[in-house]
This record gives structure tokens, sequence and C-alpha cells, in this order.
């Protein structure tokens, strides 16, 4: 089929078309003025989005993210919403209310079917390039409708300070319990610390450390020059009286050592002016006998005070390693049990840091949301729109007339042109007539007309 073709059907069948297109337009103007008029009422609300925290000071996301609008339109039109618009309102109260739920059946509670009647006529709709989002409430009363937008509006406020809090409160109640077990670990911790000073007698780790090492490098000192004067007053062998590092630093053998030289020199003065039998020289000679005995006597009792005097160095150096060890293993225990108490310590200060946040946001009542322009109650009905309803029924009905005129055609089929008749019959066209269908004789009324000579109608 051409659009030749087509237009000579939609002309043959025009009366069709005209007709459904008729009815059509009757039918949608009859339906448009039957049904109820309904009224729709729009409030605004603002998401404000801001930098800082108020409450806790911290930086807060930015609410443009993905998902956000979607879910607080979700939020607006949720069950919870709509059972705190019904209990704002008290319609669960509302006699007339009552009585279409139980008219309706009175099947469940009230509550959830108020919610869902209402969730039925509420429509939400962003805005595309702002925070700003329309609450659309439809009802067939005015105020109603009005009520109902900026009940949805007031609800949704509360139920974005509920969402926030909500969670803060939880928190706050889980954390109360954590600072209570963090607490008692603290109090532990600090015992143990207490009891292991006390039982060590340890005031200042460190510093007594310091006393000790100190002192152990003195010990260790001493024990050097103790060990040099054995080994100088011939400690290695004690019958030596050659002297050494103690005898030079004995002032006693020093002595004897300097009459000892004095007492053989004059006894060998004595052997070569007087001789050997002389009792000068017997004299001598004895006097230099005794002053050796008495130098061997002091140099062995100086030897043996310097090896006693190394043996108490040295055993008290090594009582000072086992004090300075035993001190050393104590800090190293009292570090740990230090360690262990600064964990929990910070382990509570955190956990308290954040119940103080916690309790605050729990505390909150501020709101990120604002309404913007408040619904009034419309002045004309938003549906039906008559005008919109007519426009669409002439282009429905047209649509309609010439599906209704192709049909017709298609049962009953007719040849309108030479085209039509070549389709059909496979002999050729010898010629087209063009008739028309007589025109119907006229009926003409006889002409009187009047003669002034004869004075006779003819």
């Amino acid at each position: 089929m051409n659009l030749s073709q087509f237009i000579r059907i939609l002309w043959a069948r025009l009366k069709i078309v005209l007709f459904v297109l008729l009815v059509t337009m009757l039918t949608t103007l009859a339906v448009s003025l039957w049904l109820p008029k309904s009224y729709k009422a729009t409030t605004t609300v603002l998401l404000m989005s801001k930098g800082v925290d108020p409450v806790t000071g911290l930086t807060m996301p930015v609410q443009l993210m993905h998902g956000f609008m979607a879910t607080q339109l979700d939020v607006i039109s949720s069950t919870r919403t709509a059972l705190m618009v019904v209990d704002r309102l008290k319609l669960d109260q509302n006699p007339s209310i009552r009585q279409q739920f139980k008219d309706s059946g009175g099947e469940g509670n009230i509550r959830l079917w108020l919610a869902a009647f209402l969730l039925k006529n509420i429509d939400v709709e962003p805005s595309r390039d702002s925070n700003v989002i329309a609450i659309h409430y439809k009802g067939t009363d005015p105020a109603f409708a009005s009520a109902m937008a900026n009940a949805f509006a007031a609800a949704y406020q509360e139920m974005s300070i509920r969402l926030t809090v909500e969670p803060s409160q939880q928190a706050s109640a889980y954390l109360t319990n954590q600072i209570n077990v963090l607490r008692d670990k603290l109090d532990a911790a600090q015992r143990k610390v207490s009891q292991f000073q006390r039982e060590e007698g340890i005031v200042d780790v460190d510093n007594r450390l310091d006393v000790e090492t100190r002192r152990l490098n003195e010990l260790s000192s001493q024990l050097i020059v103790a060990q040099g004067e054995v080994m100088g007053s011939g400690g290695e062998n004690p019958d030596r009286a050659d002297g050494g590092h103690s005898v030079v630093t004995n002032s006693l053998i020093n002595g004897l050592k300097v009459n000892l030289a004095q007492a053989e020199a004059k006894l060998a003065d004595a052997e070569q002016k007087l001789g050997k039998n002389h009792p000068d020289y017997e004299g001598a000679k004895a006097q230099v006998i005794k002053l050796r005995m008495d130098l061997a006597k002091h140099t062995n009792v100086t030897s043996k005070k310097a090896i006693s005097r190394e043996a108490e160095i040295r055993a008290a150096l090594e009582a000072q390693k086992i004090r300075v060890f035993a001190l050393q293993q104590a800090r190293d225990e009292l570090n740990l049990l230090l360690r262990e108490m600064e964990g929990a310590q910070h382990a509570y200060d955190s956990v308290l840091q954040n119940l103080n946040r916690t309790n605050l946001e729990g505390r909150s009542n501020l709101s990120s949301v604002s309404i913007l322009d408040p619904a009034s109650p419309p002045v004309s009905h938003d549906s039906p729109n008559l005008l919109l309803n007519m426009v669409l029924s002439v282009f429905l009905g047209s649509l309609l007339g010439v599906v209704f005129g192709l049909l017709i055609e298609i049962l009953d089929r007719r040849v309108r042109a030479a085209e039509d008749l070549a389709e059909l019959l496979p002999a050729p066209i010898l010629g087209e007539l063009n008739w028309r269908k007589p025109k119907s004789p006229r009926f003409r009324l006889p002409v009187m007309r009047y003669s002034y000579k004869t004075g006779i109608n003819h």
C-alpha cells in the first residue's frame, strides 16, 4: 500500500474516521466531567550541605554524593514517615476515618492502613540541579492535601534527625559498656604496677639504675687498682721481699728500706775497715738482719692485705653486678607493666572521647533539612485536566479512526483506482472511463408572465 492508496482509503472511510473521533472526544469529555476533582498541594524542602558539624567539629562529607538524593526520596516515601504523619495528625483517632476502616473490612492495623493510603497519594520529585525536593500530595479536599504535604515535610525533617541521632544513641550505649570494661582493665594494670614497685622497693627505676651502675663502675676501677697492688706487692709469691707498688706507696716499708740500705752500707764499711770478727761488724750485721726481717714481715703483711682487699672488692663487684642485673630485669618487667597500663589508658581515653562525641550527637536536634516553601490550599484542581484530556482525545480518536477505517477496508476491499485493479487482475488495462453519477433533475416552477398589451398572463 502506497501513500496515494492510503489517502484514497481514508477519504472513502472518512465518515467512520470522523465518527470514531467524535465518539472518543465525547467519551473523554464525559469521563473528565464525571471524574471527581483532585487537588495537588506542594511543599518544597531544602537539603543543606554543611562543611563542619557544629556538634562534633568534624568535616562532613558532601551530601550530593551518588545515591544520596535517591535515599532521601525513599525516606520521604517510607512507611515509617507515613506512620509519623498519622501519629502527628492523630488520623487513627478520627471517628470518620475509623468508620471507613471498618467499612473496608477492618483487617490489620489502622495505622498501617492509613500509612498505605497516604503513600498512594504522595509523589516526591527531586530538583535536577539543586538540593531542593518537592513533596506533592493529591486529594479531593484542598485543605487536606496541603495539610498532608506539610505533615510529610515536617515528618521528613524529624526523621532526618532521628536517623542521625539513633545510631549515635546505640553507639553511646555500646561505648558505655566498653568504657566500664576498659576502666576495669586500666585499674588492674595500675594495681599491678603499684604492687610490683612496692614489692621490689622501686621508686624511680631509671635513677636508681644509674646510681647502681656508677657504683658498679667504681668497684671495677677499685678492683683494677687492688689487682695492681697485689701484683706489685708480690701477691703471686708472698715470700718475695723485693718490693713493688705497695711497697712504694707504703711509708713504713719505704722507711725500713732506707734504714736497711744505711745499715747495709755501714756493714760494708765495717767489713772493710774492721773485719768480720770485730764487734762493731757483728752489731752492724745483726742490725741488718733485724731490718731485713722487719721489712720482710711488713712486706708480707702488706701483700696479704692487698690480696684480702682485692678479694673483698671482687666480691662486692660480683654482688653489685647481681644487683644491677636484678634491677635491670625489674626495670624491664616494670616497663612491660607500664606499657600495658599506657595501652589501657590510651584505649580508655579514646573510647571516652568517642563516648563524649556520641553523647553530644545523640542529644542533638539539628537537622540538615529545612522547609523552603510550605504548601497552601490550591485554588484550582490539578486533575482532571479538561484541555489536556481533549487534546489527547483528538490524537487518540484520530488514531483509532484511522485504525478502524483500515480494518473495515481490509474486511470490505474495494477497487478505487486502476492501480488496485492492476494488483488484483493479471490482465492489462485497455482503457479507463471517468464515470460520474448523473445529477438528479431539478424541479422548476412555471414562470407567470403578464403582457401589458393584451393584459393576459402567459
